[in-house]
């Protein structure tokens, strides 16, 4: 059972060095959620292991682009392109890249309207 909050606020600079660190630590990634505030975007992904889970949250100016991750967690694709898709956030450099062609929907999302396409 997870009996712990663990919540770190990194850099965006800092993301792709610390999920390499994690994976080399045996850590496996459960999630990376996207929402939007007031500055722009918090994307927080969880790790675990050993029933330990740990959260680090990246927080992004509205023009802000942030580095893929799929270098150490391929699964993050999924989650990159949902971001990428349903928040208009640039993910750079994801290993499959469905181009914004993961999620097609008829108007933009509440989070993505008023940004250009």
């Amino acid at each position: 059972m997870y009996l712990d909050f663990n919540l770190k606020t990194i850099e965006p600079a800092e993301l792709v060095d610390t999920a390499r660190t994690l994976k080399a630590e045996g850590y496996r990634m459960v999630q990376i959620c996207a929402n939007k505030i007031p500055e722009g975007y918090e994307l927080t992904y969880s790790f675990d292991k050993d029933l330990e889970l740990y959260n680090y949250r990246v927080i992004l100016p509205e023009d802000g682009e942030i580095e893929s991750i799929t270098d150490s967690y391929f699964a993050a694709f999924v989650y990159e392109n949902e971001i990428k898709d349903l928040f208009g956030i640039k993910v750079n450099h994801i290993a499959l890249d469905f181009q914004g062609n993961f999620f097609i929907t008829n108007e933009p999302t509440p989070w993505k309207k008023g940004k250009s396409e």
